[in-house]
């Protein structure tokens, strides 16, 4: 039985892949989707498919279906998290300048262009859109990693004008608190709370969510039972790897296992070039002070 109605088909599968139901939405019968909807859904389980680390699968399924631009797009998507980073850069530039009004390319041309560093060219992508609220939400991602909350939050409250009630804002939203701080880290809270008690129960978005609520919070505890417990059902989710890797560092536990395991699900994880970024630096300062031993 389809855990959605029949009723808004491609809404359904939306909210079910960015509540983070990614099986779920892979599983979902489609077959009676309007034509219209068809390739949408298909991108979804494809992208579901990415983000439980299944991309060399992703790259076979759509290796000769480039001349569509939303699959060629995945295709982008799926070789940046494949860590082939120079064919998915160079695919996404020529996709945003030949498709740059496509929604999908917008979106998922967006995402690799600015996991590359190509902020300001993700940016003047992502402007494109008409009302697309994941451009919306992406926009508001790259504002928060420029550390313009201010920008993040102009963001979210003009696309509150006209999508209130949608899943998305309410996330981008929730991501605007956490990095404001203060008592937004409660109200952000009590949006993954919320949803952890709808049908996305458990599932690892919902999770993260409240485990960094929970940190900045100060409950360590509770975070760390909470992405505990998600990760013994979603071993392979790189994003419940990635905060239970943070986690652990907070309370000087060993993580070791769990970069190996990143590794292997998802190389091109931006937590894993932060952490070589640092050692490198590290490195560099530490060879300034090697002591010299006279012969």
């Amino acid at each position: 039985m389809d855990p959605f109605s029949n009723e808004g088909e491609l809404l359904n599968i939306h909210n079910a892949f960015h509540s983070g139901q990614y099986q779920n939405v892979i599983d979902f019968e489609t077959a009676a989707f309007s034509p219209e909807n068809q390739l949408p859904a298909r991108v979804l389980k494809l992208r579901s498919q990415i983000a439980l680390g299944q991309s060399d699968e992703v790259l076979s399924a759509v290796s000769s279906e480039e001349d569509t631009p939303d699959l060629a797009a995945t295709k982008a998507l799926a070789q940046q998290t494949a860590g082939k980073t120079d064919a998915a850069l160079q695919l996404a530039q020529d996709l945003a300048e030949n498709y740059p009004d496509n929604a999908t390319v917008q979106v998922l041309g967006g995402t690799v262009l600015q996991a590359q560093g190509h902020s300001d060219e993700a940016l003047a992508l992502l402007s494109k859109h008409q009302g697309n609220l994941e451009a919306v939400a992406l926009i508001v991602q790259i504002h928060l990693q420029q550390n313009r909350s201010d920008l993040a939050l102009k963001e979210v409250q003009a696309a509150k004008r006209w999508a209130q009630d949608s899943l998305l804002v309410n996330l981008a939203e929730s991501w605007v608190g956490l990095r404001v701080g203060g008592e937004n880290y409660q109200s952000a809270f009590y949006v993954y709370e919320e949803l952890a008690t709808g049908p996305s129960t458990a599932a690892p978005l919902s999770v993260v969510g409240q485990a960094v609520a929970e940190i900045h919070l100060g409950r360590l505890p509770e975070a760390e039972a909470a992405l505990t417990a998600a990760m013994e059902k979603y071993p392979s989710d790189a994003e419940l790897i990635a905060n239970t890797i943070v986690l652990n560092v907070l309370a000087g536990k060993p993580s070791d296992d769990l970069e190996s395991l990143l590794q292997q699900t998802q190389p091109s994880h931006a937590l894993l070039a932060d952490i070589k970024e640092k050692s490198d630096l590290f490195d560099t300062a530490a060879a300034k002070y090697s002591p010299k031993v006279s012969s």
